[in-house]
This record gives structure tokens, C-alpha cells and sequence, in this order.
């Protein structure tokens, strides 16, 4: 049976991580300008010369950009936006991901001809709702996270004249698709206006406190003063459990637990690329990575494994393990295959458990320049490494490993540590690899790494 090869949609928030996803495999990407999308900081395309270029370039390789415009807006950002759009429309981006249907009416009546993607914002979960949007003119639903494979295949086989994207990488957040209030309760940030403080993420403590006979929950401290006041009366204060955010110390707020633990927000992150090839059978026509505030390092190294996995899924072949070993490297609290399965197959735990500690590797510099007469390569640092280690070069020609045997610092001088973040070295690398991340292996990499020397 032929399966399509389907989009590898990456996040960029700037024009390097714009470039960096299209070089390492990336088909299409999205991006949106902070007033009217949901992300304000680390986004360089509100600046229209910036946005420009992105589309630009994004054209000149064949490739798509989407321009997200997904805020729900109150109502003074209604009054502009057909005025603040027009100079963007006019740039020509090849779709806009909206949420809002007020919005969405309003793009449909002033630029009839500009393609809607309906955003992972509006919950889409059934084949009735993805029918509905289509009727509005939207020729793309991005479907909510909360939905199984089986799901998914579902809408797929009941809606096969509109397109379908899903997410397969990235942050989840605790509310339905992104939906969330904690931001706005805690600092006065609206995540639905784009200004979203990731609360869910912040550093919370588990501590024990009561709540005495009128109603009031009393703070550890007091709760042990109160517990032994009242101990030998009898009447001992219902125990509750408290969390206490690291940078509001004294600001105790009560939580449940039962007999299973304690839920503390805080979502690891989705990793689906085992459900690759299954969304590949399905006929999913878009799989989209999440992050755009994340670095170009995260952008090189999930578009990467995912179009590996794509080609791999489409050539018939199933899932290298050790593509999960490259993603473990990235900055993540822990991942999830998300609501896609409840339960793991025995076959998806084989994946999980078939890549070994040496397939890890941690970013630690990027390449910039090459000197000839020297035969040595300037390398950024990011994080330490040192003379002895095992290094990956990650380069969209293809992927290669060496240990480290010398280096020299930016004088020249050699030294067998490159400390951390401000340092410049010289590593003998080849001309070829300006333009990589390096990054450091955890564990010596296997001889039979299926992945040494791979591109894109």
C-alpha cells in the first residue's frame, strides 16, 4: 500500500530558527506576530522586514510558512485587525492559523482567497466539528490533543476531503488543548492573549497543613500549633495538603490527594515519534512540532529525528530506538505519547526500551567559522565539554561522531576544558561542519550506531 509522505511542520520564533528547520528537513513552518498570537516573547516576526524574509525564503525553497493569528481577542483588538493584517496579508503567507471565529469571519469577508487553518486552540475533537469548519471556508483542522490514534483515524476515514494536522512534539499544557487560566490567576497574563507565563511549570513544593473547624487552612507552622493545642481535646483539624510556588514563599494553596498521589500540574512533554508511522498510515496530512520559543538546537534536533522517522515510516520501515536517544538529549521534564494511546503495546515498549544510554547526547556548542590554515573549526560553547569526550556533529548534510583529542581556547593556547556558556575553542573539525551543534554523548557512542553519518 503507497502512503503520502506528510508535512513536517516545525515552530520558529526567529529567522535562524526559520532556517535551521528548513535545513535540517522541515516542509513547512509557523510562526505569528506577538499582538495576535500566542506567543509574545522570543518572536521576531512582529517586525514586518523580519517576516518578510521568513516568507521569502520559506518560498524560494519550495517550502510553506503559516502565519498564526490564534488569539481569542477581546474586543479592542477586533477594531484594528483587518487594518493591522492587510500589510501581512500582502506579504502572501501561504496559510493563517486561527482559532477565533469572530476572526476567522472576519479574514473570509476581506481576503476571500487566503487559506484558514483552523488552530488546535478551538478543541476540534469529532468529525462533525471538522465538517462544521469546512462549511466556514477552513481548508485545515488541527486536531485537539486530547484525541487517540484510533480517534484520529476515525475524523481521518469520516472527513477525507480536509486536511488534518496533529501535534507530536512539544509541551502540553493541563488545560483542554492549551486553554488555560493559571497564568492570568497568578500574574495578570492572559495565555489566550498570547502572554502566557507557563505556571504550570513553575517549581511547587508539597507541604502538609490543616484545615481547623472554621474552614480556614492553616499553613504548616500554625498547623502544627493548632494540631498540638487541640491533640489532647479531641477535635484535631482535618489535615489537607498545600503547595507553595518557589518564588512565593509564605502563599499556601490547598490540593487533593487520593489514594494514587499527589497531581501537581506540571505536564511532561509530548513525544510521539513512536506513533509515527501509525499517523503515517493513517493519512494525517500534517505532523507539527511544538516550540516556538524553544532554541535552534531544539528546532535541528526534533526536525531531524521526525523526518527520519517520516522517511522511515513511508519507505514501509519501522522505528530506529534510536531516535528516542536523540530526542532525550533535548531539555524536557520527562515525556509522554500524550492522550494517543491509553495503553502501551508491547511493540511501542519495545521502542522505549530498544535505545541504549550511549544513543543521549547533550547540546554543548555550535560551529561558526573555519580556519584554513589551521585546520581548525570555532566553536560557540554552550555547555562544558572537554578533551576525551565523545562528540556528535549534527549538520543537515549528515550527522557524524569523534572524540575529542585536543582543542585550543581563543588565543590559541590549548586546554582541555571548554568551561560553559561565553567561551569561544578551536576543535579539528572539517570546513563542512560550519553550520552544526554539537553536542556532547552521555556514554561512549555504540560502533553499530545506526545513526552516526545520517542527514535528514
Amino acid at each position: 500500500m503507497s502512503v503520502k509522505t506528510p508535512e513536517l511542520l516545525a515552530p520558529a520564533g526567529s529567522l535562524t530558527m526559520l532556517e535551521t528547520a528548513f535545513a535540517f528537513g522541515a516542509t513547512a513552518i509557523y510562526a505569528g506576530q506577538p499582538r495576535y498570537s500566542l506567543r509574545v516573547r522570543n518572536n521576531d516576526f512582529g517586525d514586518l522586514a523580519v517576516l518578510q524574509q521568513g516568507i521569502e525564503h520559506a518560498h524560494a525553497l519550495g517550502n510553506k510558512f503559516y502565519l498564526v493569528s490564534n488569539i481569542f481577542p477581546h474586543g479592542n483588538k477586533i477594531k484594528s485587525y483587518v487594518q493591522n493584517m492587510a500589510p501581512v496579508i500582502a506579504l502572501k503567507p501561504d496559510a493563517m492559523i486561527m482559532s477565533d471565529p469572530g476572526l476567522i469571519m472576519m479574514v473570509r469577508e476581506t481576503w476571500p482567497e487566503m487559506e484558514i487553518h483552523l488552530s488546535v486552540q478551538a478543541n476540534t475533537v469529532n468529525a462533525a466539528a471538522v465538517r462544521f469548519w469546512k462549511t466556514v471556508g477552513v481548508s485545515r483542522v488541527i486536531l485537539s490533543r486530547e484525541l487517540s490514534l484510533d480517534q484520529v483515524e476515525q475524523i481521518r476515514q469520516d472527513c477525507p476531503d480536509t486536511e488534518l494536522e496533529v501535534f507530536v512534539h512539544g509541551a502540553l499544557c493541563i488545560a483542554y488543548s492549551g486553554r488555560c487560566l493559571l497564568s492570568g490567576y497568578f500574574n495578570h497574563r492572559d495565555a489566550n492573549q498570547g502572554s502566557c507565563t507557563n505556571s504550570c511549570r513553575w517549581d511547587y513544593k508539597t507541604l502538609s497543613g490543616v484545615v481547623d473547624a472554621s474552614g480556614d487552612v492553616l499553613a504548616p507552622q500554625a498547623a502544627l500549633e493548632r494540631e498540638q493545642e487541640q491533640a489532647h481535646r479531641g477535635a484535631a483539624p482535618d489535615q489537607v495538603y498545600l503547595i507553595e510556588e518557589g518564588q512565593r514563599p509564605g502563599s499556601y494553596m490547598p490540593i487533593e490527594e487520593d489514594e494514587h498521589g499527589t497531581y501537581v500540574m506540571n505536564s511532561k512533554d509530548l513525544r510521539a515519534i513512536e506513533h509515527v508511522k501509525r499517523l503515517v498510515e493513517i493519512g494525517v496530512d500534517s505532523l507539527k512540532i511544538e516550540g516556538r520559543t524553544k532554541s535552534p538546537y531544539y528546532v535541528a534536533r526534533t526536525v531531524q529525528s521526525y523526518a527520519r522517522a517520516i522517511a522511515d515510516a513511508v519507505a514501509g520501515r519501522e522505528l530506529d530506538p534510536l531516535l528516542l536517544g536523540q530526542l532525550e538529549g533535548l531539555a524536557n521534564r520527562g515525556y509522554t505519547s500524550g492522550f494517543f494511546q491509553r495503553h502501551t503495546p508491547e511493540s511501542t515498549q519495545n521502542y522505549l526500551r530498544g535505545y541504549s544510554e550511549s544513543g543521549r547526547s547533550l547540546y554543548v556548542g555550535d560551529v561558526a567559522a573555519f580556519d584554513a590554515a589551521r585546520g581548525l573549526a570555532q566553536v560557540t560553547v554552550k555547555n562544558r565539554f572537554a578533551v576525551g569526550d565523545w562528540l556528535e556533529i549534527i549538520h543537515p548534510g549528515g550527522n557524524f561522531d569523534l572524540q575529542l583529542e585536543r582543542m585550543e581556547d581563543a588565543h590559541g593556547q590549548a586546554v582541555t576544558v571548554a568551561p560553559g556558556s561565553g567561551h569561544i575553542v578551536w576543535l579539528p573539525l572539517p570546513a563542512s561542519a560550519v553550520g552544526a551543534f554539537v553536542a556532547r554523548y552521555v556514554a561512549a557512542p555504540e560502533a553499530d550506531s545506526a545513526l552516526t553519518s545520517t542527514s535528514a
